[in-house]
């Protein structure tokens, strides 16, 4: 483990402490009193003002303060649901007193071609057997359609994750439809859904409760941490900071109408100055061009970022 993750796991941890206080949630366009975040949401809500798109926003500071912009409507989370797959995979594991080493075996037949797979570009015959922790890797860092959907199949299906998810306490979200189910009807993206502040208080109990050995849940949390996919939103006003972010994307392809169905970047910032906060950007049905799309998310990290800093 290098010196980066160790650092990771110290400031995790101590973060993991702090409470985290649902008395501030609410469904609305914001909960917070305090001029510091009434400042941060006219800010976000200028970056979104015009914009060809219809774009959702959830952000908790700190476990506590907490701002809604757009929240009482249900928004495509594309591969962002891998996040929440992940969080059942972990208690399937754990349930079954499974390691994260647990091997699948992979056929061809499992590696579909007319879907984006870096894991089938590898293996293209298939054949192989690989473990738990790789296949979540592929998933998490890299957004595999192929791996998600072997995944799915393994812990018995969508509503498995869905199930799950719930038992948390999580509500305004579901899960009904595995990668391939999208990729044969582009309208069954849409049922695959969440609010942005539910996406945001699911990053928050990754922090701050225990939901199995710490093994399974260090091991998804540093996952999230080397995130490959949409580096130009969230990650992207972070680099050459100190800041850590662990976050999980979703993009979605043109509906019948033209619009981009989801450009979506959910995630924990963890600052060196003590504060930490989890954010939701959910883009739907943009207008916009792919890039604009996720200039937006980058665009609100950035004054989240300045303001929480």
């Amino acid at each position: 483990m290098n010196i980066r993750f160790f650092i990771i796991w110290i400031l995790v941890a101590v973060y993991s402490l702090g409470g985290y206080s649902q008395a501030t949630m609410g469904i609305g366009n914001a909960v917070s009193d305090t001029s510091k975040e009434v400042n941060l949401e006219a800010s976000i809500r200028k970056i979104i003002e015009n914009k060809k798109a219809q774009v959702g926003v959830a952000v908790i500071l700190n476990g506590k303060d907490t701002i809604i912009i757009n929240n009482d409507r249900p928004y495509p989370m594309m591969s962002v649901f891998k996040f929440h797959q992940a969080l059942a995979v972990a208690n399937y594991l754990q349930q079954n007193n499974l390691p994260l080493s647990t091997e699948i075996n992979i056929t061809k037949e499992d590696l579909k071609t007319n879907t984006y797979s870096p894991l089938r570009d590898k293996f293209p015959e298939g054949n192989i057997s690989l473990p738990i922790s790789e296949l979540l890797a592929y998933t998490l860092q890299l957004s595999d359609n192929n791996a998600c959907d072997i995944l799915f199949n393994y812990i018995g299906g969508p509503k498995v994750a869905d199930d799950y998810i719930r038992s948390l306490g999580i509500e305004q979200f579901a899960i009904v439809a595995t990668e391939d189910d999208m990729h044969k009807d582009m309208n069954v993206c849409y049922n695959n859904w969440s609010s942005p502040l539910e996406a945001a208080r699911l990053m928050e109990i990754l922090l701050t409760r225990k939901l199995f050995n710490d093994n399974y849940q260090e091991f998804i949390k540093r996952t999230l941490t080397e995130c490959e996919t949409g580096k130009n939103r969230l990650a992207r006003p972070l680099q050459g900071t100190e800041a850590i972010i662990g976050h999980k994307t979703g993009t979605g392809d043109r509906n019948a109408k033209g619009q981009l169905i989801g450009t979506n970047d959910i995630g924990f910032v963890l600052l060196p100055n003590g504060n930490r906060y989890t954010i939701a950007v959910f883009v739907k049905n943009s207008e916009e061009s792919e890039l604009m799309s996720s200039q937006i998310i980058a665009d609100i990290s950035e004054v989240v970022y300045r303001q929480v800093k």
